[in-house]
């Protein structure tokens, strides 16, 4: 059993930044596939970026070149640097981790961007 906790998120203006958090415990999250998924109002939760255990990450197409992630496995922690945010990237975000037989969800985080 994985759990994770996120924190970062919170206000930011039009343009500006948040770093967000996500802190595992219950096991060693190197072999996990990481990633931050958000869910606007009335849609399906929806994959932001994936780190996968080989090294490769994926970025959604509107993410990309504004948001980064990058992942200590030492620390048991996955980042997500958020930059030049706009009003659509309010949302919660919420990080998961996944392997071939499990996932696992945080409880997320509110970003909200308004000026």
């Amino acid at each position: 059993q994985v759990r994770l906790v996120e924190s970062g998120g919170g206000l930011a203006q039009p343009g500006g930044s948040l770093n967000l958090s996500c802190t595992a415990s219950g096991d060693d999250i190197t072999p996990y596939a990481m990633g931050w998924y958000r869910q606007p109002p009335g849609k399906e939760r929806e994959v932001v970026v994936l780190s996968w255990s080989a090294g490769i990450i994926n970025y959604a197409d509107s993410v990309k070149g504004r948001f980064t992630i990058y992942r200590e496995n030492m620390n048991s922690t996955v980042y997500m640097q958020m930059g030049n945010l706009r009003p659509d990237n309010k949302t919660v975000y919420y990080c998961r981790a996944r392997s071939v037989h499990y996932g696992y969800w945080g409880q997320g985080t509110r970003v909200t961007v308004s000026s």
